[in-house]
Protein backbone atom coordinates (compact mmCIF):
# COMPACT_ATOMS: atom_id res chain seq x y z
CA UNK A 1 0.00 0.00 0.00
CA UNK A 2 1.75 3.34 -1.14
CA UNK A 3 2.83 5.58 1.54
CA UNK A 4 0.92 9.41 1.68
CA UNK A 5 2.77 11.59 3.59
CA UNK A 6 1.45 14.99 4.83
CA UNK A 7 0.59 18.07 2.27
CA UNK A 8 2.41 20.71 4.17
CA UNK A 9 5.85 18.30 3.80
CA UNK A 10 7.88 20.71 1.57
CA UNK A 11 8.54 18.37 -2.04
CA UNK A 12 12.24 17.96 -1.26
CA UNK A 13 11.30 16.54 1.92
CA UNK A 14 9.27 14.11 0.37
CA UNK A 15 11.01 12.84 -2.14
CA UNK A 16 13.77 11.75 0.55
CA UNK A 17 11.16 10.33 2.72
CA UNK A 18 9.80 8.15 -0.55
CA UNK A 19 13.28 7.11 -1.73
CA UNK A 20 13.76 6.40 2.25
CA UNK A 21 10.91 3.79 2.22
CA UNK A 22 11.40 2.29 -0.88
CA UNK A 23 14.98 1.52 0.13
CA UNK A 24 13.34 0.17 3.40
CA UNK A 25 10.64 -1.93 2.16
CA UNK A 26 13.55 -3.58 -0.17
CA UNK A 27 15.39 -4.59 2.73
CA UNK A 28 12.16 -6.11 4.58
CA UNK A 29 11.50 -8.02 1.46
CA UNK A 30 14.52 -9.51 1.80
CA UNK A 31 13.83 -10.57 4.57
CA UNK A 32 10.92 -12.63 4.03
CA UNK A 33 8.74 -10.25 5.43
CA UNK A 34 7.09 -6.88 5.69
CA UNK A 35 9.05 -4.47 8.06
CA UNK A 36 9.30 -1.04 9.44
CA UNK A 37 10.31 0.76 6.49
CA UNK A 38 12.83 3.35 8.38
CA UNK A 39 13.95 0.58 11.04
CA UNK A 40 17.26 -0.74 9.36
CA UNK A 41 18.05 2.00 7.33
CA UNK A 42 21.26 3.29 8.84
CA UNK A 43 22.77 -0.01 10.12
CA UNK A 44 20.25 -0.65 12.65
CA UNK A 45 19.56 2.45 14.10
CA UNK A 46 15.70 3.30 14.21
CA UNK A 47 15.18 6.33 11.68
CA UNK A 48 13.68 9.61 13.18
CA UNK A 49 11.16 10.81 10.84
CA UNK A 50 12.05 15.08 10.41
CA UNK A 51 10.53 17.30 8.16
CA UNK A 52 13.12 19.46 6.77
CA UNK A 53 12.79 22.81 6.60
CA UNK A 54 14.17 25.75 3.57
CA UNK A 55 16.45 27.96 5.71
CA UNK A 56 14.27 31.82 5.30
CA UNK A 57 16.51 33.80 2.12
CA UNK A 58 17.78 36.45 4.54
CA UNK A 59 19.27 34.09 6.77
CA UNK A 60 21.20 32.92 3.59
CA UNK A 61 22.02 36.31 2.44
CA UNK A 62 23.18 37.45 5.73
CA UNK A 63 25.29 34.19 5.64
CA UNK A 64 26.85 34.95 2.53
CA UNK A 65 27.11 38.38 3.83
CA UNK A 66 29.04 37.31 6.74
CA UNK A 67 31.28 35.18 5.25
CA UNK A 68 32.42 37.99 2.66
CA UNK A 69 33.00 39.31 5.56
CA UNK A 70 35.44 37.31 6.87
CA UNK A 71 37.33 36.94 3.37
CA UNK A 72 35.56 33.77 3.24
CA UNK A 73 35.12 34.05 -0.60
CA UNK A 74 34.23 30.50 -1.57
CA UNK A 75 31.78 30.25 1.60
CA UNK A 76 30.42 33.34 0.46
CA UNK A 77 29.46 31.90 -2.97
CA UNK A 78 28.25 28.71 -2.14
CA UNK A 79 25.50 30.66 0.03
CA UNK A 80 24.85 32.90 -2.98
CA UNK A 81 24.10 29.84 -4.94
CA UNK A 82 22.55 28.06 -2.54
CA UNK A 83 19.87 31.28 -2.07
CA UNK A 84 19.72 31.27 -5.96
CA UNK A 85 18.77 27.18 -6.03
CA UNK A 86 16.46 27.60 -3.19
CA UNK A 87 14.42 30.96 -4.17
CA UNK A 88 14.20 30.86 -7.94
CA UNK A 89 13.01 33.58 -10.05
CA UNK A 90 12.65 36.23 -7.06
CA UNK A 91 14.30 39.02 -6.09
CA UNK A 92 16.32 37.53 -3.31
CA UNK A 93 17.85 34.85 -6.46
CA UNK A 94 18.28 38.50 -8.10
CA UNK A 95 20.46 39.69 -4.94
CA UNK A 96 22.55 36.35 -4.62
CA UNK A 97 23.47 37.01 -8.21
CA UNK A 98 24.59 40.02 -8.61
CA UNK A 99 26.45 39.23 -4.58
CA UNK A 100 27.94 36.18 -6.01
CA UNK A 101 29.63 38.00 -8.98
CA UNK A 102 30.95 40.53 -6.81
CA UNK A 103 32.18 37.54 -4.28
CA UNK A 104 33.95 35.79 -7.16
CA UNK A 105 35.84 39.21 -8.06
CA UNK A 106 36.52 40.06 -4.84
CA UNK A 107 38.22 36.79 -4.24
CA UNK A 108 39.97 37.01 -7.99
CA UNK A 109 38.05 34.29 -9.43
CA UNK A 110 37.81 36.31 -13.07
CA UNK A 111 36.72 33.66 -14.91
CA UNK A 112 34.13 32.61 -12.79
CA UNK A 113 32.66 36.23 -11.88
CA UNK A 114 32.21 37.00 -15.84
CA UNK A 115 30.84 33.72 -16.54
CA UNK A 116 28.09 34.79 -13.51
CA UNK A 117 28.12 38.26 -14.89
CA UNK A 118 27.27 37.04 -18.02
CA UNK A 119 23.86 34.90 -16.50
CA UNK A 120 23.50 38.33 -14.73
CA UNK A 121 22.73 40.44 -17.84
CA UNK A 122 20.61 37.53 -19.38
CA UNK A 123 18.13 37.42 -16.68
CA UNK A 124 18.05 40.47 -15.29
CA UNK A 125 18.80 43.07 -18.51
CA UNK A 126 16.95 46.33 -17.37
CA UNK A 127 18.06 46.19 -13.71
CA UNK A 128 19.35 49.02 -11.64
CA UNK A 129 22.23 47.01 -11.17
CA UNK A 130 22.86 45.63 -14.64
CA UNK A 131 25.48 48.86 -15.28
CA UNK A 132 27.59 47.78 -11.73
CA UNK A 133 27.63 44.17 -13.40
CA UNK A 134 28.94 45.22 -16.70
CA UNK A 135 31.53 46.87 -14.86
CA UNK A 136 32.44 43.76 -12.29
CA UNK A 137 32.83 42.07 -15.69
CA UNK A 138 34.97 44.30 -17.68
CA UNK A 139 37.37 44.86 -14.32
CA UNK A 140 37.72 40.93 -14.35
CA UNK A 141 38.85 41.25 -17.98
CA UNK A 142 41.05 44.21 -17.39
CA UNK A 143 42.58 42.70 -14.12
CA UNK A 144 43.98 39.85 -15.84
CA UNK A 145 45.51 42.54 -18.92
CA UNK A 146 49.13 40.74 -19.38
CA UNK A 147 52.73 42.78 -20.23
CA UNK A 148 52.66 43.66 -23.78
CA UNK A 149 54.57 40.80 -24.80
CA UNK A 150 52.14 38.69 -24.08
CA UNK A 151 48.47 38.19 -26.02
CA UNK A 152 46.16 40.69 -25.73
CA UNK A 153 42.92 38.94 -25.78
CA UNK A 154 42.22 39.83 -22.41
CA UNK A 155 42.46 43.85 -22.93
CA UNK A 156 40.46 43.66 -26.17
CA UNK A 157 37.70 41.74 -23.93
CA UNK A 158 37.73 44.26 -21.52
CA UNK A 159 37.58 47.27 -24.16
CA UNK A 160 34.29 45.43 -25.71
CA UNK A 161 32.43 45.26 -22.46
CA UNK A 162 33.48 48.85 -20.93
CA UNK A 163 32.82 50.68 -24.15
CA UNK A 164 28.68 48.62 -24.23
CA UNK A 165 28.92 49.96 -20.65
CA UNK A 166 29.81 53.62 -21.39
CA UNK A 167 27.22 53.17 -24.56
CA UNK A 168 24.43 51.93 -22.83
CA UNK A 169 24.58 54.05 -19.56
CA UNK A 170 26.53 56.75 -20.46
CA UNK A 171 25.30 58.51 -16.87
CA UNK A 172 26.43 55.77 -15.28
CA UNK A 173 28.46 56.45 -12.01
CA UNK A 174 30.92 53.97 -14.21
CA UNK A 175 30.68 54.94 -17.51
CA UNK A 176 33.49 57.79 -16.63
CA UNK A 177 36.60 55.14 -15.20
CA UNK A 178 35.41 52.25 -17.70
CA UNK A 179 36.17 55.35 -20.19
CA UNK A 180 39.38 55.62 -19.01
CA UNK A 181 40.19 51.79 -18.59
CA UNK A 182 39.37 51.75 -22.42
CA UNK A 183 41.71 53.90 -22.96
CA UNK A 184 44.72 52.01 -21.16
CA UNK A 185 43.25 48.88 -22.22
CA UNK A 186 43.89 50.45 -26.15
CA UNK A 187 47.68 51.58 -25.38
CA UNK A 188 48.34 47.63 -24.46
CA UNK A 189 47.32 46.06 -27.48
CA UNK A 190 48.87 49.26 -29.24
CA UNK A 191 51.84 48.33 -27.29
CA UNK A 192 51.50 44.56 -28.44
CA UNK A 193 51.09 45.57 -31.79
CA UNK A 194 54.34 47.68 -31.89
CA UNK A 195 56.36 45.00 -30.47
CA UNK A 196 55.38 42.44 -32.78
CA UNK A 197 55.93 45.08 -35.38
CA UNK A 198 59.22 46.22 -34.65
CA UNK A 199 60.40 42.62 -34.30
CA UNK A 200 59.56 42.01 -38.07
CA UNK A 201 61.54 45.03 -38.88
CA UNK A 202 64.57 44.01 -37.28
CA UNK A 203 63.89 40.23 -39.22
CA UNK A 204 63.81 42.62 -42.66
CA UNK A 205 59.86 41.42 -42.85
CA UNK A 206 58.66 44.62 -44.00
CA UNK A 207 55.43 43.95 -45.43
CA UNK A 208 54.64 42.40 -42.28
CA UNK A 209 56.02 45.23 -39.95
CA UNK A 210 53.82 47.62 -41.92
CA UNK A 211 50.81 45.89 -41.40
CA UNK A 212 51.00 45.78 -37.79
CA UNK A 213 51.93 49.50 -37.77
CA UNK A 214 49.21 50.32 -39.78
CA UNK A 215 47.02 48.65 -37.20
CA UNK A 216 48.37 51.03 -35.11
CA UNK A 217 47.33 53.98 -36.95
CA UNK A 218 43.76 52.06 -38.26
CA UNK A 219 42.42 51.38 -34.85
CA UNK A 220 44.76 52.81 -31.80
CA UNK A 221 45.85 56.28 -33.17
CA UNK A 222 44.89 58.23 -30.22
CA UNK A 223 47.29 56.26 -27.55
CA UNK A 224 50.73 57.14 -26.89
CA UNK A 225 52.57 54.72 -29.44
CA UNK A 226 50.87 56.69 -32.58
CA UNK A 227 54.37 58.61 -33.02
CA UNK A 228 56.59 56.02 -33.32
CA UNK A 229 54.30 54.10 -35.60
CA UNK A 230 54.72 56.60 -38.01
CA UNK A 231 58.36 56.85 -37.83
CA UNK A 232 58.73 53.22 -38.25
CA UNK A 233 56.22 53.33 -41.49
CA UNK A 234 59.06 55.33 -42.83
CA UNK A 235 61.84 53.70 -41.83
CA UNK A 236 59.82 50.46 -43.56
CA UNK A 237 58.75 52.16 -46.44
CA UNK A 238 61.78 53.27 -47.45
CA UNK A 239 63.51 49.89 -47.04
CA UNK A 240 60.57 48.63 -49.53
CA UNK A 241 62.20 51.89 -51.72
CA UNK A 242 58.32 52.96 -51.81
CA UNK A 243 59.34 56.75 -51.25
CA UNK A 244 55.87 58.42 -51.58
CA UNK A 245 54.45 56.36 -48.64
CA UNK A 246 57.54 57.03 -46.13
CA UNK A 247 57.54 61.18 -47.10
CA UNK A 248 53.47 60.85 -46.39
CA UNK A 249 54.34 59.34 -42.99
CA UNK A 250 56.83 62.00 -42.29
CA UNK A 251 54.62 64.64 -43.39
CA UNK A 252 51.91 63.38 -40.98
CA UNK A 253 54.11 62.92 -38.21
CA UNK A 254 55.41 66.47 -38.56
CA UNK A 255 51.92 68.10 -38.92
CA UNK A 256 50.71 66.55 -36.13
CA UNK A 257 53.51 66.65 -33.69
CA UNK A 258 56.31 68.49 -34.69
CA UNK A 259 58.18 68.93 -31.61
CA UNK A 260 58.57 65.16 -31.40
CA UNK A 261 61.61 63.59 -31.47
CA UNK A 262 60.52 61.13 -33.76
CA UNK A 263 59.59 63.34 -36.31
CA UNK A 264 62.83 65.12 -35.80
CA UNK A 265 64.36 61.63 -36.50
CA UNK A 266 61.88 60.54 -39.42
CA UNK A 267 63.30 64.22 -41.14
CA UNK A 268 66.97 63.34 -40.36
CA UNK A 269 66.22 60.19 -42.05
CA UNK A 270 64.72 61.34 -45.64
CA UNK A 271 67.22 64.29 -45.36
CA UNK A 272 70.18 60.90 -45.63
CA UNK A 273 68.94 60.12 -49.26
CA UNK A 274 67.62 63.85 -50.30
CA UNK A 275 64.46 63.15 -49.56
CA UNK A 276 61.89 65.97 -47.71
CA UNK A 277 58.38 64.82 -45.99
CA UNK A 278 55.64 65.29 -48.67
CA UNK A 279 52.18 64.43 -48.17
CA UNK A 280 50.35 62.11 -50.62
CA UNK A 281 46.70 62.63 -49.74
CA UNK A 282 45.55 59.48 -51.57
CA UNK A 283 47.78 57.81 -49.33
CA UNK A 284 46.04 55.60 -47.12
CA UNK A 285 47.85 57.42 -44.20
CA UNK A 286 46.54 60.64 -44.98
CA UNK A 287 43.50 59.22 -45.30
CA UNK A 288 43.56 57.70 -42.13
CA UNK A 289 44.29 60.95 -39.90
CA UNK A 290 41.96 63.06 -41.99
CA UNK A 291 39.14 60.37 -40.87
CA UNK A 292 39.83 60.59 -37.41
CA UNK A 293 39.98 64.58 -37.73
CA UNK A 294 36.76 64.73 -39.52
Amino acid sequence: MPISFPAFLPARAVRFLTAAAAAGSLAGCADGGLANPFSNLFGGEKYETKILVDTPADTLYNQGLARMKNRDYEGANKKFGDLGKEYPKSEWSRKALLMQTYSEYTGGKYDDAIGTANRYVGLYPNSADTPYIYYLAGMSYYNQIPEADRDQERAEKAMAIFSQLVEKYPKSEYASDAKYKIGVARDQVAAREMKVGRYYLEQSNYTAAINRFREVIGKYQTTRHTEEALYRLVEAYLRLGIVNEAQTAAAVLGHNYPESQWYKDAYARLKTGGLEPREDQSSWISKAFHKIAG
